[in-house]
Formats: structure tokens, sequence, C-alpha cells
């Protein structure tokens, strides 16, 4: 009797996971934003979004997502590989492409940090608040931190956005500006840095990421959430390692999500 009650219990979770898979409605959209360019984005939407998530890839931030909601590149990646687990803790995510005056390499390249970036999220932005009223929050992994955080300094105004989430941050950048070197006194909302304390990638050490903390001294709330363990193989700064939180994933999409909702 015990064995057969434990069954059923197994089966209705089973069937409850994937009702609230299903009902996660999923399209390709593609925006204007600056003249005769457009963003191209993946969107899942929950069926009562509480909150929505801008997804920033890493490295050269091409995805080039297909009309048959397919990635050509990147699906790999830490957020991009979660975004159907963030969908599923309650929030509209949008994940967003190169646009397409970037559509070749170098990609984001030397376009994080740019007024032209700034103008395609804020035109993101605005169309998530077109759709449901909810809270927008940024959320990049590794070079994507680049993008959310400058676009958080630049659009601290009604227009920008009402969170930021930094997984494994750059903290030193030899061809760029690294995040710390950021004007992050600008930020005026609330802040989680999420790092893997072992995260192998030259360009992300841990203590820099500890460090730049102090930096954020405008953030009405922030917080630096940290994670050992997991499993890491191959190149120290790709998906698969430390710095893609390999192995760790529901946990690491679970406590971001309980972070953004927390009061």
């Amino acid at each position: 009797m015990k064995k057969t009650l434990q069954s059923w219990l197994a089966l209705f979770f089973i069937l409850q996971c994937a009702c609230s898979h299903a009902q996660i409605a999923e399209k390709v959209v593609d925006i204007p934003t600056r003249n005769g360019v457009s963003q191209r984005m993946l969107v899942l939407t929950p069926p009562m979004p509480k909150a929505a998530a801008i997804l920033f890839t890493g490295g050269n931030g091409s995805l080039q997502i297909s009309p048959n909601e397919s990635f050509r590149s990147g699906k790999m990646n830490f957020l991009i590989r979660n975004r159907a687990g963030f969908a599923n803790r309650d929030l509209l995510v949008v994940v967003v492409d190169a646009p397409t005056d970037r559509q070749n390499p170098p990609y984001l390249a030397g376009f994080r940090q740019t007024q032209e970036h700034v103008t395609d999220i804020q035109a993101v932005i605005a169309w998530i608040r077109g759709e449901a009223k909810v809270p927008v929050w940024l959320i990049g992994t590794s070079r994507g931190t680049q993008s959310a955080a400058f676009i958080a300094t630049q659009l601290n105004n009604p227009d920008g956005p009402d969170g930021l989430v930094l997984t494994s941050t750059i903290v030193t950048d030899d061809a760029g500006t690294a995040v710390p070197a950021m004007q992050l006194e600008n930020i005026h909302i609330p802040v989680l840095v999420v790092h893997h304390e072992q995260d192998g990638c030259k360009h992300c050490a841990f203590q820099g990421a500890s460090a730049m903390m102090t930096k954020f001294s405008a953030a009405p709330r922030k917080q630096l959430l940290t994670f050992i363990g997991g499993s890491s193989s191959g190149n120290p700064c790709e998906p698969q390692s430390y710095h893609g939180f390999n192995g760790l994933d529901a946990d690491v999409v679970g406590q971001i999500a309980d972070w953004i909702f927390a009061k």
C-alpha cells in the first residue's frame, strides 16, 4: 500500500511538472529599435508572470535565434540553457540576440558599452511593459554582465530596469571595460551578484566580484550570492565549468528567482 501511494505521488509530481512546462508560451519576436535596425528576442511567458527577466548571454553575444525558436549558437550558455527554468519560476523571460546590424563578426564585441546597445534594450524594456505590468530585471552572465551592468548605469530612470543580476561577472578585461570599472554608483536599483567561488576564468576571479560589492553604493538592496561545487571540465571560461555553474543549475536559478521576489 505504501509503495503504491509513493508511486501515485511520483506520477502526480511528474504530471504537475509536465503541465507547468506545457503552460509556458514561447515565441520569437522582432521589434524595431534604431533606424533600420531590429532586435530579435525569444520570449517565454508563464501563465501569471510576477516579474520579467531579460537574459544576456556571454561570449560574443551571438545566438542566431531562428524563427522556429532554435539557437544556431550559444545554447549551452548558463542563462540560455536555463531559460525554461526561470520561466517556470513565474518570470517572463526575454532572451535577446545580437541586433540585426551586429549579426556578423565581431557581433557584440566592442558594442556592449555603446549608446546603440542601450537604445536597443530600452526598446525591449518598453515592449515588455506593454505586454505585462511587472518589474523588469536585467540578468547577464560572463560578458553578458558587461551589457547588463552598463545599461543599468545608463538607464537609471523610470524607463530603465527595476533590478539587476550579474552572474560570473567580468571583473578584469584587457580588451574593454570590466564591470567594476563602470559607474556602478549610478545604479539605484536592487543588485544581486552571483559567483562561483571556484570560477577559474581569468576574467572572473571570485575576489574581484567580492571587492566589487562596495561600488554599488546607491543600490537599495544588494547581495553577493556564492556557490561551490558542481562539476567542471574543459575551458574554465566555458559553460561546462564552474564559471557556468555546471551541475548547480536548479539551485542557482531557484535562488536567483527567490531573491528577485523577496521583499
